[in-house]
This record gives C-alpha cells, structure tokens and sequence, in this order.
C-alpha cells in the first residue's frame, strides 16, 4: 500500500469530530516526506496485548542522568522476533503498521522522544532515528511555508 493509500486510510478511520480528518490531511505532506526517506511501506512494532507500544528508556553511557524514550519499529516479523526487547514476553506481539500510522502516533505520543526504524531486514545495528524535535521542527517550517504561500509569496513547498 503506497503512501498516499495509507494516509487515506488515516483519515477513514479518524474520529470524524471536524477536526481530526482535516489536520491529518494537512500533516500529510510531512508524514510523506519522512515516510519516504524510510523507503518501506510497513514496519513491525512491539505492542501489548491491549494495544499499548513497547517503550524503551535508553540511557547514555556519557552523560550520567541523559535518558530518553522511543519506540522500534523493525523491518520484518523476523526482525522483531530477534530484537533484544521483550519479544519473548507472551503478552508482547509484533504487529505490522503502515509507516504514516506509525509517524502520525509521534504527534500524539508525548512521552517518546524518539521513533527508530530499522529499515534494513537482517540488520539491528543501524536504525534510522526520528526524533520528536526533527518532526516537530519539520512540521513547523511546512506550516510557516504554507502561511507564506498564502500569503501571495513562491508556492514551493520544500520541506527539508
């Protein structure tokens, strides 16, 4: 399922309260870009049997105190299954999600710092990172970017 199929899908299944389609139809240009920079239409992430994420608290080694939050997202079922989190646990499952799905949750999961994504199957080495404030950052420039347009001024969009 392409991007923009997922993000149809998004606003189908959003509360239908006039709001929530409309912002993420307005998001979706945002939740495009980062999508396709991971390059994979899914991901497996670790939940709950009632739904919650696995969050994992990651600590830095060199600055005593430095923590933050995120959540994996794995290439493959068999990614998941070999991570060193509590897969094993029979109360955890991986479950495949769109990548728009998954980064539009950034947006309402306050507590996560971080999304990482290991794109590559085979490889839990190397993730790419999203952090909250790249997204946010992200987010921010598109809107003041849409203002300008119109406003009268260039209408390119360029989200860096």
């Amino acid at each position: 399922m392409n991007l923009d199929e997922q993000i149809q899908i998004l606003i189908n299944e959003a509360p239908q309260d006039g709001q929530t389609p409309a912002l993420i139809q307005s998001v979706a240009p945002v939740l495009s870009h980062f999508g396709q920079q991971l390059g994979r239409d899914r991901f497996y992430v670790l939940q709950t049997l009632n739904g919650d994420w696995v969050r994992t608290t990651l600590s830095s080694r060199a600055e005593h105190g430095l923590e933050k939050t995120v959540i994996y997202a794995f290439a493959t079922l068999e990614d998941a299954g070999n991570s060193p989190l509590p897969v094993k646990d029979p109360q955890v499952l991986a479950a495949p999600m769109p990548v728009t799905h998954i980064l539009f949750q950034l947006m309402a999961l306050k507590t996560v710092d971080s999304l990482v994504f290991f794109t590559r199957a085979g490889n839990l080495n190397q993730g790419t990172e999203i952090s909250r404030d790249v997204f946010e950052e992200t987010m921010r420039q598109y809107f003041q970017q849409l203002q300008s347009w119109q406003d009268g001024e260039d209408p390119t969009l360029t989200i860096a």
